[in-house]
């Protein structure tokens, strides 16, 4: 029979920590930790994690999310009892100094992606066990814990659909039923057979334990779900938990969510534990092997030269989409990066992800109209060393904000695209439009946002966007248009480039994508009226081109930027942050009406984008003077 006194101590001396430390600290979530006690420590110290605390960028090792990241104060504790962590450093919880955060982070050696948004930890693990299939001989198990209450998130339900469809059995979630939310009682409460019904719904293996505080139980359920994996599904934990076990006071409780132990209660608190051993340790099985792997620990994101492979296959004469050159660039990367991944939403026909899909069908994922798994899965992907090119429509990937807002404190390496931007898609109508989608990728911190032109710049973009680190934007545009640069072309994160110019220019017209296209109309009608301008191709739009934009500044003082995009966020405020101390005058022509259906002329007409609007904002002050 299993001696269970060593896990009754290590769940002893875990509590102990949990209420200790967040006591101390003032803030936490003591009561979500404490529910899910027993449930770690037989995973942590059962023998069912396989994880070397001294290299935990092995790839052969099991890798542990808590999606339920406000429960950061079980995983200090179990890092604790693991040895891992000091008495000193535990009791640092959530102060400036400590890497112990109120929810965790890549800030802490130990933990791999930042939680604490509900609902995506789970996808996360989806990434990571699709990254695990693809190692060689890669044997680790990824394991999830969920709170009952995230489990209203719809991501959660896209990870189960998607877990199941590409049988990922080394994937196990464990959800935490404790009854009880942040202000109340959840949707199913403890009504564990509803859970179970939805979990084997969706084709993954259920395991119900009736008294998730039952070692014995716990122990059984977490020795099925290793059998489990040798059916090709992914398995689900499903246990009976109550919140704020082990103290009487605080035991099912609401009202205490977020509270920790005030210090006059904390002795009483403590004694109610009973006689815990703050000197027992617990072992943390290792992996059979030592694979290193190097992460993007830093935060510097350029890690090398960006380099370009390959020539783009375009003539001077050609009418290719930028889209289409992105699905070009991918299948050259792909025949040298075999750590490259694409994932694509259901529309890789028209992203052209599809070429890479049929040239390296192996590295391609389907990740059907989930947007947010999909972010956060690709979030996975990045952690186990690949790199991952995610693609969709750009109005799509509104959706998905909160988990790129997320990845960026995970030290990702994402490469996001999005196609058929702004109102010149079309007849499809606004609901289809992408056109905030440059502020929003702006606004993450240590984004790069690019915005091809034309197919050569697509294709050299897609490939510096490889050779750099953290999450970059690339913007592609659903027409053909003209190719403007010759193949040998050179362009560079930060840069721009100036295609008309002369020594007379009476403005500075300021575009990016298919705007440029319209700038460059407009300069020809323009220059048969004898008014020249100068064009200016922002293609990377963050970082810009401060240099150029500045130098431009001392020789015209007259700038218009045009853009397919709402006026807030993009590319006009990019140059009116750069010129805001000069003294020149800017005009913005950008989509400052609710589009419509129509031809992307029309539109662009009708939102004053295109060669005729850009004409009379030149001739308006030049010829009233």
């Amino acid at each position: 029979m299993q001696d269970f006194s060593h896990l009754t101590a290590l769940c002893k001396l875990v509590r102990h920590t949990i209420i200790a430390s967040t006591s101390k600290a003032g803030s936490g979530h003591p009561t979500s930790s404490l529910s899910a006690v027993e449930l770690m420590v037989v995973l942590f110290f059962g023998g069912y994690l396989r994880f070397d605390l001294n290299n935990p960028r092995n790839v052969l090792n099991d890798r542990v999310i808590f999606s339920k990241g406000h429960a950061a104060p079980l995983l200090y504790s179990l890092h604790h009892a693991a040895g891992a962590l000091s008495h000193e450093e535990i009791l640092r919880l959530r102060s400036f100094t400590s890497e112990l955060e109120g929810h965790p982070s890549p800030r802490f050696r130990l933990v791999d992606v930042a939680t604490g948004s509900l609902g995506q930890g789970l996808s996360i693990g989806v990434g990571m066990a699709l990254g695990a299939k693809l190692q060689a001989n890669q044997k680790s198990t990824i394991w999830v814990l969920m709170g009952d209450s995230e489990t209203a998130e719809g991501q959660i339900w896209e990870a189960l659909a998607f877990a199941s469809y590409y049988k990922l059995n080394n994937l196990t979630g464990i959800i935490d039923v404790n009854r009880l939310g942040q202000r109340g009682e959840t949707m199913l409460g403890w009504d564990l057979a509803k859970y179970e019904k939805r979990a084997d719904s969706f084709g993954w293996n259920s395991i119900v334990v009736q008294d998730g505080h039952d070692l014995k139980q716990v122990y059984s359920a977490f020795e099925k779900a290793t059998e489990n994996k040798k059916n090709g599904k992914p398995t689900m934990i499903i246990a009976k938990t109550i919140k704020g076990k082990g103290v009487s006071f605080l035991e099912d409780k609401n009202g205490w969510h977020g509270v920790p132990v005030p210090k006059d209660k904390l002795e009483l608190a403590l004694k109610e534990l009973g006689d815990v051993d703050l000197n027992v340790r617990g072992k943390v099985t290792l992996p059979s092997g030592v694979i290193p792997i190097v992460q993007p620990a830093d935060r510097d994101r350029i890690k090398k030269e960006p380099r370009i492979i390959g020539i783009p296959p375009y003539a001077r004469n050609d009418q290719i989409a930028t889209r289409e050159a992105y699905g070009d660039a991918l299948v050259a990367l792909g025949k040298s990066n075999s750590s490259l991944i694409v994932m694509d939403a259901e529309v890789s026909n028209s992203t052209y992800a599809n070429k890479f899909a049929k040239a390296f069908p192996e590295r391609f994922f389907e990740m059907f109209i989930a947007e947010q798994n999909m972010i956060s899965a690709a979030l996975g992907l990045s952690k186990m060393g690949y790199l991952p090119f995610v693609s969709t429509f750009s109005v799509f990937l509104t959706r998905s904000f909160d988990q790129l807002r997320m990845a960026q404190y995970s030290n990702p390496n994402l490469k996001v695209v999005g196609s058929h931007s702004g109102v010149s898609i079309g007849q499809d109508g606004p609901s289809q439009m992408g056109l905030e989608d440059i502020a929003m990728m702006r606004s993450l911190l240590e984004s790069t946002v690019l915005y091809p032109s034309d197919a050569v710049s697509a294709f050299k973009l897609t490939h510096l966007m490889a050779s750099i680190k953290g999450i970059s934007y690339l913007r592609t545009t659903r027409e053909k248009t003209p190719i403007i640069y010759p193949p040998d072309e050179e362009f560079k994160i930060g840069g721009s480039k100036i295609v008309r110019q002369s020594k007379n220019d009476k403005a500075v017209v300021v575009a990016a994508g298919i705007t440029l296209h319209e700038a460059l109309k407009a300069y020809d009608v323009l220059k048969r009226q004898g008014l020249n301008i100068t064009v200016v191709d922002l293609y990377s739009i963050k970082p810009a081109d401060e240099e150029t934009l500045l130098s431009l500044a001392k020789l015209v003082k007259y700038f218009i930027v045009v853009e397919d995009h709402y006026p807030f966020g993009g590319v006009g405020d990019v140059v009116t942050d750069v010129l805001c101390n000069e003294n020149v005058t800017i005009e913005r022509l950008a989509v400052k009406k609710i589009p419509r259906s129509g031809t992307p002329e029309e539109l662009r007409s009708f939102e004053e984008i295109d060669p005729d609007a850009i004409v009379k904002k030149v001739q308006s002050p030049l010829l009233s003077r």
